[in-house]
Order: structure tokens, then C-alpha cells, then sequence
């Protein structure tokens, strides 16, 4: 089946091909154009009916048979639209169509007229709900990749910005965008990025970024920290583009993915940016010896229980006199997995609902919890610490990794005391050291290898330039 002249066939074929009688969101419309046979295919729900409107309106206006000579003559001259391309490829004509463009059929035209009036169902731009900041820009990433990628122009308008468009998934075949400076991106690793979306094996997206990142890197999994960072700021992203990184843009992902990125990269925040150097600096530190502090506080704590004569006198109040009911270690395990399983309610409960239930939830578990035997206050003290400062940064990934470390040393603690500990440290820095970014280079640069310059700019919050 190839298109020709008639439209009768043309339109033929792009019924069988796009199933218009068994799918009823593809609309077929016949028109008559200057008295010849003609016809729209479009997905109803994502094009423009005001614009269709118009451009139907002003076809039937048109009545000069000189202008009807050929395909490419009618699109330059009659075609009142910005975006208009000819195509005679059945694949390409019906993936755009699912992407929300117009078909136009004309009799006497061997080719298809393509009209973009793509108009996708979004939400409105607003705050995001992950990466919030004191001070600063309050838009977001929305769900519609031609609309992110806007959003990135609107702060680098620079000739050296290049957006890239790729369409990824055998079957869904979803639009992905690389975005990159290019007078500062390592040309290797973009090359690299490239060829794997262009050879990517994977039927969909349709877990868009995550799908998209499991694509991209297949080495192994045992390492539980990110190896890239995932952000909802447009401005995040449009800085990490001017530091030379790569910018991911999945069509339906309302986060962007960037590329390669170090732990340092993940702990920086835009609150860090958006205040002073001093206290940008002091927001930063803090939350790096805070985040140090969710993966050693429970198992140190462990520790002392574990060993009550050999803690300094002025750490004696750390140490619990009373009999306990259940031993510390499950003490905390139960209450890992419980601040877990409070963490995916939450997300399912309705809005009117969240105030009253997290009020009850924290009576619950707090004083009632306590008073029946369970748990000592130290332990939830210390549990209640480690679930708050879990999000003194916005990567939900290191969070995760952080915390499966602190079971490992809570459970080495418990089983070879002070060398298990020691063993569960040793191991926490084996896996920081061994991991390496999506290019190949050291998790921990530019602290390894050294790089005195870099490394004061990632530890203390510079004067922008």
C-alpha cells in the first residue's frame, strides 16, 4: 500500500493505518477543497480545535486551481500555519498523528501535509512539590517536554544551547530530549548518551525517567547510591547546563534528569545559590554533617548500648538505666520499616485527611508507643531525627542509600559489636569510592581525584560569576 495522487487511496490507507473505526479518539473529517476530495486526520484531545478551525475556514476559501499545482506549492502559498511538513512515509505520518498533528489529504497530492497544532493536556506551571526553596524562582517541570524544554530557554539564551529531540521505546516510541551546552560538554560522554538512546532496547517510557535511566546505565545494581540527579527547577537545570553537565528531558516526567553528577552534586541545592556566601556556605556545611549524622546516629547510639562502660562520662545520659522490653537493635529495625510504611500511607492518603491522620499517627507512635513497652524515648528520638533530616536534601535516591547503609551498620553492630562497626564504616566508604558516574569517573570528585580549586567551590559556596 503506497500513497499516490488519489486521495481516495491515501485516505484508504490511513484509515486501515490508524484504525479510525476502532478507535474513536482518531477523527477523521472529509473536506472539499476547491472541489477536490480532501480530508483531516487528527487524535482528538490533543490538537488545537481553535486553530483547526481556522485553517479548515480559510481552505474553503481558497478557489485559484493555480495554487492546487503540487503539494510543495500548496504548502508554501495556502497552508496558514508556522509548522508544516510533507511526508509520504505511512510510519512517520502515523507516529505523528499519535504525537497530536494533523494529516491533511488533498486529491492531486502524492504527499501528506503535516500540521503541527499540538496542544498536550497540561497541568499549570506552579511550585514544585520536591525541590522548594526559601527564596528564589517558584515555577516547576511540567509533564510536557516542548514546555521544559521552554522553560530551560527562557534562562540560557545562548547561541552554544543545543536541544537535541530522540523518540525512545519500540512500541510507544516517546519524544526524549538532550539538552547540552555545546561549547562546554564533554563531547565523549555526549556521544556515548547519544548512541544509547538511538540503540536503546526498551519497548516504553511509560515510567518515563526512571525507565529512561535504567536504559542508559547497565552495570551493576548492588550499589545502591544515584548515579545521576534528578531535579523539578528549571533554574537547577539551566546552571547545571553552564557547568558543562547534560540535561535529560522526558516527554510526560515532570523532573529532568542531569548527568554525570558526583554526591556532591547531588547534596547542592538552590537554597545554597539563592542567599549570601556566608549563608549559603553554613546551609550547605550543615547539611552535609547533617546528612553524615541520619547514617551514623542509630547504630553509634547501638554502639554505646552495646558497650555502657566504655562511653565518656559526659556521654553517660545516652546510655539507658531501665529495663527495655525488646532489644535496642529491634527497637530501631521495627521502627525503620515502620517510618517507611508511614511514608507510603502518607502518600495515599486524601489531602483533607493528611492534618488529622499525621497528628493521630504522631500521638500514636510517640506516647502511646512508649508507655506500652515497645519502644524507649531514645529510640524513637533518635528515629524521629533520622526520618526528618532524611530530607534536609531533596535526592529521595541518597536518601534510600544512606539508609540501607545504616541497617547494614545496625546489623553489623549488633552481631560483632565495635568492629562491625568499624567494617560497616569501611564498607560505606568502599562503595562511595568504587562508584562511578554514568561517564566513568569518581563519585567523589573533586575530592578524588584532588582538585583544590573545584573542591573549595563544592565545599564552600563562591561568589557567582
Amino acid at each position: 500500500m503506497v500513497f499516490n495522487d488519489s486521495a481516495e487511496n491515501n485516505i484508504k490507507i490511513l484509515k486501515f493505518k490508524l484504525k479510525t473505526e476502532e478507535n474513536f479518539d482518531v477523527v477523521f473529517r472529509e473536506l472539499d477543497i476547491n472541489n477536490r476530495k480532501s480530508g483531516v486526520f487528527f487524535v482528538d484531545g490533543l490538537t488545537k480545535d481553535d486553530i483547526m478551525e481556522k485553517i479548515v475556514q480559510y481552505f474553503y476559501s481558497l478557489k485559484d486551481e493555480k495554487l492546487f499545482k503540487d503539494a510543495e506549492t500548496f504548502s508554501k502559498s495556502c497552508v496558514p500555519h508556522i509548522e508544516v511538513t510533507l511526508e509520504d512515509n505511512a510510519d512517520n505520518i502515523l507516529l505523528s498523528v499519535y504525537s497530536g498533528m494533523l494529516a491533511l489529504v488533498i486529491d492531486g497530492f502524492e504527499k501528506i501535509i503535516l500540521l503541527d497544532v499540538r496542544s498536550y493536556p497540561q497541568r499549570e506551571y506552579g511550585e514544585p512539590e520536591k525541590d522548594k526553596v526559601l527564596r528564589g524562582s517558584r515555577d516547576s517541570f511540567v509533564e510536557t517536554l516542548v514546555f521544559n524544554t521552554a522553560l530551560i530557554r527562557r534562562r540560557i539564551r545562548n547561541e552554544n544551547l543545543r536541544m537535541k529531540h530522540f523518540q525512545v521505546g519500540t512500541v510507544t516510541k516517546n519524544d526524549v530530549a538532550v539538552c547540552y551546552m555545546d561549547n562546554k560538554v564533554d563531547k565523549k560522554l555526549l556521544d556515548q548518551i547519544t548512541r544509547k538512546l538511538q540503540n536503546a532496547e526498551i519497548k516504553s517510557l511509560v515510567m518515563n525517567i526512571q525507565a529512561l535511566a535504567e536504559c542508559l546505565y547497565k552495570k551493576p545494581w548492588y550499589n545502591p547510591f544515584p548515579k545521576m540527579k534528578y531535579t523539578e527547577r528549571p533554574d537547577v537545570a539551566a546552571s547545571s547546563l553552564l557547568d558543562g553537565n547534560i540535561v535529560i528531558i522526558a516527554d510526560n516526567a515532570p523532573n529532568v534528569m542531569i548527568i554525570p553528577t558526583s554526591i556532591f552534586d547531588i547534596l547542592e541545592e538552590a537554597d545554597d545559590y539563592y542567599f549570601p556566601t556566608i549563608t549559603g556556605t553554613y546551609i550547605r556545611l550543615s547539611r552535609y554533617l547533617i546528612t553524615l549524622f541520619t547514617l551514623v546516629i542509630t547504630p553509634l547510639w547501638l554502639l554505646c548500648m552495646q558497650n555502657p562502660d566504655k562511653v565518656p562520662e559526659f556521654f553517660k545520659f545516652v546510655v539507658i538505666d531501665e529495663q527495655v522490653n525488646i532489644p535496642i537493635f529491634w527497637q530501631l529495625m521495627i521502627l525503620e520499616l515502620a517510618i517507611d510504611g508511614l511514608r507510603l500511607a502518607s502518600v495515599n492518603v486524601p489531602n483533607m485527611l493528611s492534618s488529622t491522620l499525621s497528628i493521630v499517627g504522631a500521638i500514636v507512635l510517640s506516647d502511646f508507643a512508649v508507655d506500652s513497652g515497645w519502644f524507649a524515648k531514645e529510640a524513637m528520638l533518635y528515629m524521629a531525627f533520622v526520618a526528618v533530616a532524611t530530607y534536609s536534601h531533596p535526592s529521595y535516591e541518597l536518601g534510600y542509600a544512606l539508609k540501607f547503609m545504616r541497617i547494614i551498620l545496625l546489623i553489623l553492630t549488633a552481631i560483632f559489636d565495635i568492629w562491625g562497626f568499624i567494617a560497616g564504616l569501611v564498607l560505606v566508604a568502599v562503595l562511595i569510592i568504587t562508584n562511578k558516574t554514568i561517564s566513568g569517573k569518581s563519585y567523589l570528585y573533586p575530592l578524588i581525584p584532588f582538585d583544590s580549586r573545584k573542591f573549595f567551590s563544592k565545599v564552600i559556596r563562591t561568589r557567582l560569576r
